[in-house]
């Protein structure tokens, strides 16, 4: 019988049982998705760092290093492997496009997984493993000779192998490019012998990368003594390959705790008031089967079996569309393909996820089962007397002129929403969650998107950017700057209170490089000091006037300058000029030069070609940042989409339940004379009150997390909050409008309404 009995009640109440489940499978499913997301970027991506033995530490000297370095290293307790190691940029012969050659002294360190072809061997002499995904790109096969060119050597290899390398998991050329391109930059792997021929006899490592489980200061105070000098040593948090891919993954974190769980306890609260709201509706059926002779055990057990049947089904179908979320975010094809070059892509969840899923099935179960022992208090015939609100104590605002004066809907509706206290909480939770995921999505959106717009567009006025060799001379540079018609440029790396940081030093002459303030506004470099970013600020606690002292990596040379500004960079590190450079005795190396002359025109043209490493060109890399716009867009749409999927279901939802729960207060109004327009205008109206305060509260709450977000998941672009009239307008309007279609869905039932109920029904 009470098999027969669920059925009955799941199909009268079908509207809110599928609302229920759906909410329930939207909040799991964004929730499970996103966590899956970033715990996947973890697992995977530690499971090839592991795998191609990706270096902890990497000491630096563009003077290289011997075997009897390498050796020294070794020596040290506490380091388990090392490799001389080397990755330069070469010229492949076709325009605009750079390999990355590279050779590594054991494989086993800053190595790489064979996907195809032969394996690696150490002592080919013609062998060449190459990146599959530039391989692919650009129509090479297994057994194709390739051709690269290194300032005066070139090599041709016969291709053997296509290869994935960790050191390259995000493939890009330098900070300029934000995005992976295998059509333009690809890395390709030699064997030392090789190497060693190519270079005519000499050879040239200016890196040793070392795998060590010794922590940073210890690792750094034995290098420095056993090679008794003071070394640039990198930590694998500062190389982009994993200090990006774990801070995606810490992004992903941050981004799973924030608004994933908004999704989830939207989807909680509303779904637990749904129920509750459900359990007193079918009060009297409850009273039914309890004077019928039904154990209150038996009752309970039947009531509660909906809270958990609704838990269950939604975090199942949750749980399913969680993991096409993840998949969708992180796949060798979707957004994350774009960006990583792994050779595994499965998702993986956390383990505590399923338990924050199993808690918020119980605490459903808990709700339906506490609603349902409530009502069987007492005995029968309080059971079977229908729900009636608390009465109301009369204001003391009632008896003002201002409350007299107003209409008799906005009385009722301002007497019903404090009568209903928590249903009208609900409501207006709902909507300023709603608020806040779609404020938080364009905002996003707009803040990323003026970003770029400001950073590459407006600060990069040049259109190639030139490459010297490492045998260029500062005064060969300069000559070939006043005939590339060049702004140039020196970048490199010094310590500041034993961290590494970057310096840039910048003559600029024909503007092709701007710099942005904290403001976002475009400001002159001058020549009274440095200019530091904002996270070698905010790390070091560094105001304007302080005074910073930098060595230099391989010596006991040390400089003084001063902060002069602060701008917005790609590096932590410091800008300055040529002339402060100069005038605080600084010593540069110029390495980039900024020129008007595009790259085919660079390329044609030989008279410096021996000075020239490699060249990029402007539309190269806006391609870049498209396609992490691309990524962007695709994430920030998804929740939108899912955001008002929720808003949809959640107004819908209460405005359900709370036209059940005030049937009789309709059916009343329905006896005295009122036309179902009229009460449904009543309905309408109340719900877009708190519609209209659920989206003033909304709005800065939206900003203010993702003021969050970005502080969290952009530090290393330095972005800020931009705002654009959609941001404005498009969360308001969506939010608006839902809420009014929903309504005017709901105020159709009047219709249905049977007066004969209000009646019957004691005071």
């Amino acid at each position: 019988m009470l098999f027969k009995k669920m059925l009955r009640t799941i199909w009268h109440y079908k509207a809110q049982f599928i609302s229920m489940i759906f909410m329930v499978m939207l909040g799991v499913g964004v929730f499970f998705g996103f966590q899956c997301e970033w715990f996947s970027i973890e697992k995977n991506t530690f499971y090839f760092y592991d795998k191609t033995g990706f270096a902890d530490y990497r000491l630096v000297d563009e003077s290289g290093y011997s075997e009897t370095d390498l050796d020294k290293i070794l020596a040290i307790e506490g380091v388990d492997k090392a490799a001389r190691y080397l990755s330069v940029l070469t010229n492949e012969g076709k325009e605009n496009e750079t390999v990355s050659l590279t050779v590594t002294t054991n494989e086993e360190v800053s190595g790489f997984l064979i996907m195809s072809g032969e394996e690696y061997d150490a002592s080919s002499s013609d062998g060449v493993w190459i990146s599959d995904q530039y391989a692919e790109k650009n129509d090479y096969k297994i057994g194709d000779e390739i051709t690269l060119k290194y300032n005066l050597h070139s090599i041709t290899g016969k291709i053997k192998g296509m290869i994935k390398s960790s050191e390259y998991l995000i493939c890009i050329a330098d900070e300029n490019q934000m995005m992976p391109d295998f059509n333009k930059y690809g890395y390709v792997y030699i064997s030392p012998l090789m190497f060693k021929t190519m270079m005519g006899g000499i050879e040239y490592y200016p890196q040793i990368n070392v795998l060590s489980n010794l922590d940073r200061i210890e690792f750094c105070s034995k290098v420095n003594e056993a090679l008794g000098k003071t070394n640039l040593i990198l930590t694998k948090d500062e190389i982009v390959s994993y200090a990006e891919a774990q801070g995606e993954a810490t992004e992903g974190k941050t981004m799973a705790s924030i608004l994933p769980v908004v999704f989830l306890a939207i989807a909680i609260l509303i779904m637990a008031t749904t129920m509750q709201r459900l359990m007193i509706n079918e009060k009297t059926q409850i009273g039914t089967l309890k004077a019928l002779g039904f154990r209150d055990r038996k009752i309970v057990k039947h009531y509660t079996f909906f809270g958990l049947a609704v838990g269950l089904i939604g975090s199942i179908l949750g749980i399913g569309l969680g993991y096409f979320i993840a998949w969708f975010i992180f796949n060798p094809n979707g957004s994350m393909g774009t960006y990583f070059d792994l050779p595994i892509w499965t998702i993986y969840f956390p383990w505590w996820s399923i338990l924050v899923i199993i808690g918020m099935i119980a605490f459903m179960t808990l709700i339906s089962f506490i609603a349902t022992k409530n009502i069987l208090k007492g005995n029968a015939a309080d059971a079977l007397k229908p729900y009636v609100p608390k009465a109301m104590k009369r204001w003391k605002i009632e008896d003002s002129k201002g409350w007299r004066r107003m209409k008799f809907s906005t009385k009722w509706n301002l007497r019903d929403i404090f009568r209903h206290k928590a249903r009208s909480g609900m409501t207006l939770f709902g909507v300023v969650g709603c608020m806040v995921l779609l404020v938080a999505s364009f905002l996003m959106m707009d803040s990323t998107k003026g970003f770029v717009n400001k950073f590459y567009w407006g600060s990069m006025n040049y259109e190639s950017m030139i490459i010297l060799s490492q045998t260029t001379t500062n005064e060969k540079a300069v000559e070939m700057a006043s005939y590339f018609d060049a702004d140039y440029c020196s970048s490199s790396s010094v310590s500041l209170n034993e961290s590494a940081i970057s310096i840039d030093i910048y003559h600029i002459e024909n503007d092709y490089m701007k710099f942005l303030d904290k403001n976002m506004n475009f400001v002159k470099l001058e020549d009274n000091g440095v200019y530091i970013g904002q996270r070698l600020k905010q790390e070091n606690n560094l105001k304007i006037g302080d005074e910073l002292t930098i060595a230099v990596y391989g010596s006991d040379i040390t400089y003084k300058v001063v902060v002069a500004g602060e701008i917005r960079t790609l590096t932590k590190g410091i800008v300055l000029t040529e002339n402060y450079a100069k005038e605080a005795g600084i010593a540069y190396k110029i390495n980039k030069l900024y020129s008007s002359w595009d790259t085919k025109k660079i390329n044609e043209d030989t008279t410096y070609s021996n000075d020239i490493s490699a060249s990029k060109s402007k539309s190269d890399i806006i391609v870049s940042f498209d396609s992490f716009m691309e990524v962007m867009y695709t994430m920030i749409g998804a929740l939108i989409t899912l955001s008002i999927l929720l808003g949809v279901v959640v107004l819908y939802n209460l405005g359900v339940m709370s036209y059940f729960e005030r049937y009789r207060e309709l059916s009343t109004l329905k006896v005295v004379g009122f036309k179902d327009r009229r009460i449904g205008k009543l309905l309408i109206t109340q719900n877009m009150w708190l519609t209209i305060i659920g989206c003033v509260i909304g709005f800065p709450l939206g900003v203010w997390i993702t003021d969050i977000l970005l502080k969290a998941l952009a530090a290393e672009y330095e972005m800020s909050l931009m705002f654009n009239w959609m941001t404005f307008t498009i969360p308001v309007i969506v939010v608006v409008l839902t809420s009014f279609i929903v309504s005017l869905f709901v105020a159709k039932k009047n219709k249905k309404i049977n007066m004969v109920e209000a009646l019957k029904v004691p005071e």
